[in-house]
């Protein structure tokens, strides 16, 4: 027991000389981890004790005895001077997981982008703010409902334009992208306060449940949040609703994605069979140029093709041409009326006949007397 009281105490001391160093410098003392931590898990705010209460996020912290993460619960804790703000500390991926501890200041510094929830967007706070040394909470965010002991309350809503995968670190494969706003970067160089010891006290409460550890809860803490600082049973503990499994990559798995080779080796007497059958895809992927039917497409062009222009050709067909073709059937006739036009012309000869004798009849009428003839009386 003594021995666990002075580790205790160490690790106090530790903490609070870390963190009264300057924000750039408090940054650089940290242990660099290769095992990224799990996602945020999602849980229920609990009710908020009383007014002046400022709630901290839960995150995951690194247990380096253990070598395994476990979930510290956020909880509600009074600010440890009126007008300071809880900036939350966050897990950036520089070269390893490096932890940057939270702090209180009288701005919201940078925390990485993380969106820790309730208030805590990733950028700022919108849980509430310190006027006339009261501090005002955004009911949209707090769970103050029926709390008649917190009057100093608005409603605003927040917009959380944030992705859904809770991600817990900054940079690296797979985390925020965000980068300090100017506003931050001066925040960085205000006066911060340490933790408070009740906020040391329950980190450390964290670190001696086993079924803190996401080992043990696969990132599904069974006590996500509490009302109460370094309390982690009874009435308004509230367990995580849900989180993704964790999965973490252990070397050992890399050798066994090796394994498959020999799996290979059963499928070499059926790879001769998936041999011919890639040298069949072969042909099909010279159809598949056909397949590049949109040239076809200008095929639609036919349709210009039964233009009626090579349909009028038929109508010079009907030319009257052919109809000069049905005098060639009266040559046909013209052997029976080929005899007929000669006798036209004789007919017209015989009325010349008719004058001949017409004139041969006149002459019968009394003729004059010739010179050499007499008349007799």
């Amino acid at each position: 027991m003594r021995n666990m009281r002075y580790i205790f105490s160490c690790y106090l001391l530790f903490v609070l000389m870390m963190l009264a160093m300057p924000g750039s410098l408090s940054a650089q003392v940290a242990i660099s981890i290769t095992v990224g931590p799990p996602v945020l898990p999602v849980y229920e705010q609990p009710v908020i004790p009383g007014a002046g209460y400022i709630w901290t996020p839960g995150y995951w912290a690194w247990s380096p005895d253990d070598g395994d993460y476990y979930w510290v619960p956020g909880t509600w804790v009074e600010a440890p001077e009126v007008g300071l703000l809880w900036t939350p500390g966050y897990w950036s991926a520089d070269e390893g997981f490096v932890w940057h501890e939270g702090y209180w200041g009288p701005e919201i510094g940078f925390y990485g982008g993380i969106n820790y929830g309730f208030g805590y967007v990733g950028v700022g706070y919108e849980g509430g703010y310190w006027e006339n040394g009261a501090f005002f909470y955004n009911r949209s965010v707090n769970n103050i409902t029926n709390v008649t002991t917190v009057t100093n309350v608005y409603n605003k809503t927040v917009v959380n334009n944030v992705t859904v995968n809770n991600v817990s670190y900054n940079g690296g494969t797979g985390g925020t992208e965000a980068r300090p706003t100017p506003k931050e970067e001066a925040a960085a160089n205000q006066r911060h306060v340490p933790p408070t010891s009740t906020q040391v006290e329950h980190v450390h409460t964290a670190s001696t449940n086993k079924e803190q550890f996401a080992s043990v809860n696969r990132g599904k803490p069974a006590v996500a949040a509490t009302p109460k600082a370094g309390v982690l049973s009874g009435n308004g503990v509230v367990a995580a609703k849900s989180a993704p499994a964790y999965h973490p990559a252990p070397a050992s798995k890399q050798p066994k994605s090796e394994t498959p080779p020999p799996a290979a080796k059963t499928n070499p007497n059926e790879q001769p069979k998936p041999a011919p059958q890639e040298r069949q895809p072969e042909p099909k992927p010279t159809p598949e140029p056909p397949r590049a039917q949109p040239p076809r497409k200008p095929q639609p062009e036919p349709k210009p093709q039964p233009e009626p222009k090579p349909q009028p050709e038929p109508k010079p067909q009907p030319e009257p041409k052919p109809k000069p073709e049905p005098p060639p059937a009266q040559p046909s006739r013209p052997p029976s009326e080929q005899p007929k036009k000669p006798e036209p012309p004789p007919q017209a000869k015989k009325p010349q006949t008719d004058e001949k004798q017409k004139e041969q009849e006149k002459p019968k009428s009394p003729q004059p007397p010739s010179a050499g003839s007499r008349l007799v009386v």
